[in-house]
């Protein structure tokens, strides 16, 4: 007995006082279009980020935004700066965000390398998304950061450290982003709780594949870029409702356990739009109907394991945001990306259920030498602190 609440408070004290391998706060985007030896760049910074550029409490003016762009993001020949063939302009961009066009001419097509040095020094761990068209029609993610605000071109253009890697290190990189990924751990320790079946597992775990295989793609290919900090705060939600429908279920509390959520996350949205920060209201609001209709939904089914195939679709597809993070923090290599996508989503497979089996082993084992409570207050205690981790992580990152 106390063996098995030792493991379970030590698990629960390491993931909530370790920093989660956490995605960027702040970003911007960036596409340079190679010809010859021109590069076109096309530079876009969400406005949220506009106001770190703010001296002495005062916004910068358009003219201020244009030459921060002016001076940060270039094109290198060597260690000399490429000739500008066209100056910094603005041109028109979403709803929410500001982009810059510009061109610079190199010497020759050989050592051209981009260069950003924007927000960094304000923000040090902030990302630019590079994505580089070359001459041949490679589309190549990159991705500038503090420690590396220079790439070569001739890099980009096929020579990546991954290029060469077989596929079982593409599957050994998915594997251990799960050993490395706390909060994923800590979402399929929910998963084991709330089931109580090996189909009701399956279930689950189905459900979590098929949605995070779907943005991985999707997000490590380009054609889908979210905030990655709301997909941060987002992950440490489900990690919260996955527990909170397992204490709702098994005390008939489930209205109860909704109804705080909910007023919960509508408070949160109260706030916002009192300017005290944090996620969108809309997405708050969202966030509260979604939870509230899922908690009260699944406290009144006699058998929720069809839903949570559905539910854990969608908390799914916010895990695959997280897990392609991990991918966009490298240096992408050019006409395997099929490859690394089946590779690396196999090790999170493998990742997964190495993890899941372990913790059923685990509860095995402990059944045999007669180190456990009954199921409902193991389960109970369990789930209450995988919640509260989940709403410490959900609080703290959306506030960050």
């Amino acid at each position: 007995m106390n063996g098995m609440f030792r493991i379970l408070l030590s698990l629960i004290v390491v993931f909530s006082t370790t920093p989660v391998f956490a995605h960027t706060k702040s970003e911007t985007q960036s596409v340079w279009r190679i010809v010859g030896s021109t590069v076109h760049v096309a530079y876009t910074i969400p406005e949220i980020e506009i106001p770190r550029l703010a001296k002495n409490g005062t916004l910068p003016a358009d003219a201020d935004v244009t030459d921060y762009v002016r001076r940060n993001v270039t094109v290198l020949h060597g260690s000399d700066q490429c000739q500008r063939t066209e100056d910094v302009r603005p041109v028109s961009a979403s709803t929410g965000f500001r982009r810059y066009e510009f061109s610079y001419k190199c010497p020759d097509a050989q050592g051209m390398k981009i260069h950003s040095s924007a927000f960094f020094p304000v923000v040090p761990t902030h990302v630019t998304y590079a994505q580089v068209i070359t001459d041949k029609g490679d589309f190549i993610s990159q991705l500038i950061s503090a420690d590396q605000q220079t790439l070569e071109l001739s890099t980009a253009s096929g020579q990546s450290p991954l290029q060469n890697a077989s596929f079982f290190q593409y599957v050994g990189m998915g594997i251990m982003h799960i050993f490395t990924g706390y909060d994923h751990q800590v979402f399929l320790l929910g998963l084991v709780l709330i089931s109580k079946r090996v189909r009701d597992l399956v279930f689950v775990v189905t459900g979590f594949t098929v949605g995070h295989s779907i943005t991985l793609a999707l997000a490590t290919l380009g054609i889908i870029r979210p905030h990655t900090e709301y997909i941060d705060a987002l992950i440490g939600l489900t990690i919260a409702l996955i527990a909170s429908e397992n204490i709702g279920d098994s005390n008939h509390r489930s209205g109860t356990i909704a109804s705080v959520l909910g007023s919960g996350l509508l408070l949160m949205a109260l706030g916002k739009m009192a300017g005290l920060g944090g996620l969108p209201v809309y997405l708050l609001i969202g966030a509260a109907i979604f939870a509230v209709n899922y908690l009260m939904l699944s406290g009144h089914l006699k058998d929720a394991g069809k839903l949570r195939l559905v539910v854990t679709m969608v908390f799914g597809l916010i895990h695959g945001f997280g897990f392609a993070a991990n991918l966009l923090e490298m240096q992408l290599p050019t006409g395997r990306m099929a490859e690394l996508l089946v590779g690396f989503n196999l090790g999170v497979e493998i990742g997964q259920l190495t993890l899941v089996c372990a913790l059923l082993s685990l509860v095995w084992l402990l059944t045999k030498v007669k180190l456990t409570l009954p199921r409902p207050i193991v389960v109970d205690v369990a789930s209450a602190c995988v919640a509260g981790v989940g709403i410490y992580w959900f609080v703290s990152r959306s506030y960050a």
